[in-house]
């Protein structure tokens, strides 16, 4: 998704409306996400969703610019399958599956520890220097997940279903291992909702096979399929993953991106304050107190990575959203695709 720069200086109620939109949208999605799996397998659920999503992106990019879109090669759909099968797989896929024993508003503030993800496996990884600042904010997340968590480890009162807790640990991992393969060794279509959609379409294939295995299909019965549940897998389809991601890729060509950037600690906050009002999820000292340790450390890591940027990105430039509603890494430069 490029992040260029605006040409003419949009409305400032738009640029809040479209916060708004992010705020409120992304960090909604773990709520419906909480009340679709009730009644829909959480695997099969995210299959359909992305499935979806990607067909009706990659129709309406082939209907508005018809002949002008060249077919994904080879590698591009190799890459762009690699990229799904983190990102929706192991990314969304986890979320889905966690949320079936782990309150959404514990499972956002898990997910939102992706930028901490990012920064330790970039410097693992790619060997990307660390600034101070997110060195701090590496320490300062993995505390707050050890008070999040730390019951349930030691089995204490208070614990957490482990099997969920692990998932939503894994899921940041992978959303995080998918983000950087996708800036810095994926080669994916140039076109910014053609890469979504394929990555879409291709993650709804793994999912749909981790369905499958995990036997899914057999248990599911469509007459069981609450109304609730149904609307939420259209809440997540149509307004979590189309209009949201439409407003994202508006707003990092028109607003500044550390503006943009604070999506990543306003929608876990979000998410827990819904789950808390819609569906009863208690919200302990403990939860409060790690809660505002994660958000903390996000806020130093999106910090220091935006110092990190250069201050003149190419047009080519990506930034990929968080792992809430909105799935799936841009097109990458073909410089950084290597």
């Amino acid at each position: 998704m490029p992040t260029e720069h605006k040409t003419t200086a949009p409305d400032p109620r738009l640029i809040w409306v479209g916060l708004a939109i992010l705020y409120g949208v992304w960090g909604s999605t773990y709520l419906a996400i909480a009340v679709g799996v009730q009644t829909i397998p959480p695997f099969l659920m995210a299959a359909a969703r992305f499935g979806s999503a990607g067909l009706i992106l990659l129709t309406w990019v082939a209907v508005r610019e018809r002949g002008t879109i060249r077919r994904p090669t080879r590698r591009e759909l190799r890459d762009s399958t690699i990229v799904g099968a983190l990102l929706l797989g192991g990314g969304m896929g986890m979320v889905a599956w966690g949320e079936q024993t782990i309150p959404s508003g514990i499972a956002a503030l898990l997910v939102a520890m992706m930028p901490v993800w990012i920064a330790v496996l970039g410097r693992v990884v790619l060997n990307e220097r660390l600034p101070r600042l997110a060195v701090v904010g590496i320490v300062v997340g993995f505390a707050g997940v050890a008070i999040l968590v730390g019951p349930t480890a030691l089995g204490a009162t208070g614990a957490l279903h482990a099997a969920g807790v692990l998932a939503l640990i894994i899921s940041p991992i992978a959303w995080s291992s998918g983000s950087l393969f996708a800036t810095h060794r994926a080669e994916l279509p140039r076109h910014p909702l053609v890469s979504t959609g394929l990555q879409m379409v291709t993650g709804a294939l793994v999912l749909a096979t981790m369905s499958i295995v995990s036997g899914e299909p057999a248990r599911f019965d469509p007459a069981a399929v609450t109304a609730a549940s149904f609307a939420a897998f259209l809440y997540l389809t149509f307004v979590g993953s189309i209009v949201a991601f439409t407003t994202f890729g508006w707003m990092i060509r028109v607003a500044p991106l550390p503006l943009v950037a604070t999506y990543a600690y306003v929608n876990p906050v979000v998410a827990v304050i819904l789950g808390a009002i819609i569906l009863g999820e208690p919200i302990e000292p403990r939860t409060v107190l790690a809660g505002a340790v994660i958000v903390a450390a996000v806020a130093l890591i999106v910090t220091a990575r935006g110092r990190m940027a250069r201050p003149q990105p190419s047009p080519d430039a990506t930034t990929p959203p968080a792992p809430s509603g909105q799935p799936v890494a841009p097109a990458p430069s073909r410089s950084a695709s290597g």
